[in-house]
């Protein structure tokens, strides 16, 4: 589980190692209460769905002003952090404590705020196979957490008081770094307070648009973890990725990619010997190949130091059948200079995740 807290320490660097030159501050609070229902996306976690959970998001934020070149492109975001507390309101599913680090981006002259957040998470009940086996949500105290806030937002109605409601989404998993890991989504209304602490805030810092065009780059990343077959009491296995993929800037924002993946994922080693001894009727030789080969396409959304990392993938080679040929992946990246990035991302089967990757990488 140290690799997920890294993970998250990961992208709290993200967020909020930028440069601060001569910046201008100011700072907000808020506090929603929020009430909802965890969505069925598994029937295997039916059992678990009993009653409404309800908790509590603190947040607080960073505004910007234009004090860098990449502000006022995405409409003068703030940087900030959040607290969740969620009780599950079931005994067997337990209740959740997390940390974020977020962004919050304005729409509709800065009353529509989306709040995106990633973090870790502490679960108080998690499964263990004597006390807990049926908590087959949460394999681990540790989760991985994202979540998602789209808000009515008005600020500094009186006194720096103001209000926000909408909806949130939050997400729990432990990326399969130990099974089980079923995972939970809370779709939830929540409504609170904001506090605006200086009540006269600065001028926005308008600059002239600056036009980016790059030639072709080449990318190599290397990426690392550990990982669990969804077969309780498996063990976890290291795994290792060779990329390689051209990328093409296609504005101040963007870059479109394009390249391939060499898979070593050990925890199929395991798997394939289980069920060649398990299910003879599949007809699975115990010697099947556990490597994997893909192609994909990808996109790249750079946001001063950090980039945002999407990708589609497809198997060229697949010998042994794990979740279907296409995969997906979603990742932040921190930028060390021109050349030289590290990554952590999520890859996944559609829904189902396979694994919470660590990467160093060169862009040149």
């Amino acid at each position: 589980m140290r690799q997920l807290f890294v993970c998250i320490l990961f992208s709290s660097v993200f967020c909020f190692s930028q440069d601060d030159g001569a910046e201008v501050n100011n700072y907000t609070f808020d506090a929603n209460a929020f009430y909802g229902a965890i969505m069925l996306h598994n029937p295997d976690i039916s059992h678990l769905i009993t009653k409404h959970p309800e908790g509590l998001i603190l947040g607080y934020n960073r505004k910007t002003y234009g004090s860098e070149d990449w502000e006022q492109g995405y409409n003068y975001p703030d940087l900030g952090a959040s607290f969740i507390y969620q009780n599950s309101n079931n005994s067997t599913l337990g209740d959740n404590f997390g940390l974020y680090a977020h962004f919050n981006f304005y729409f509709l002259k800065r009353k529509l705020q989306f709040r995106i957040g990633q973090g870790l998470s502490y679960a108080t009940n998690p499964y263990d196979k004597i006390e807990n086996f049926r908590n087959n949500a949460y394999g681990s105290r540790f989760l991985s957490s994202t979540f998602l806030m789209l808000n009515y937002h008005k600020e500094n109605i009186f006194e720096g008081l103001g209000f926000k409601a909408g909806l949130s989404i939050i997400h729990y998993s432990n990326a399969n770094v130990k099974a089980p890991n079923t995972s939970t989504n809370t779709l939830a209304f929540n409504a609170g307070l904001t506090y605006t602490l200086k009540k006269d805030e600065p001028e926005y810092i308008k600059r002239e648009k600056v036009k980016i065009t790059e030639p072709l780059k080449y990318n190599v990343v290397f990426r690392s973890g550990i990982n669990e077959s969804d077969v309780l009491g498996s063990g976890q296995f290291p795994f290792y990725i060779a990329s390689a993929y051209i990328d093409k800037r296609i504005g101040r924002k963007s870059a479109i990619q394009v390249g391939g993946d060499m898979f070593f994922s050990n925890f199929l080693k395991d798997l394939i010997r289980y069920q060649s001894v398990s299910f003879p009727e599949n007809n699975i030789a115990a010697d099947t190949d556990f490597r994997r080969v893909g192609v994909f396409v990808g996109h790249e959304l750079f946001i001063n130091k950090l980039s945002i990392e999407t990708q589609i993938g497809y198997y060229l080679y697949y010998p042994f059948d794990f979740e279907g040929r296409l995969y997906n992946r979603f990742g932040l990246k921190r930028y060390f200079g021109d050349k030289v990035f590290g990554l952590v991302s999520l890859k996944s089967h559609g829904a189902a995740a396979e694994a919470v990757e660590f990467g160093v990488g060169m862009r040149f």
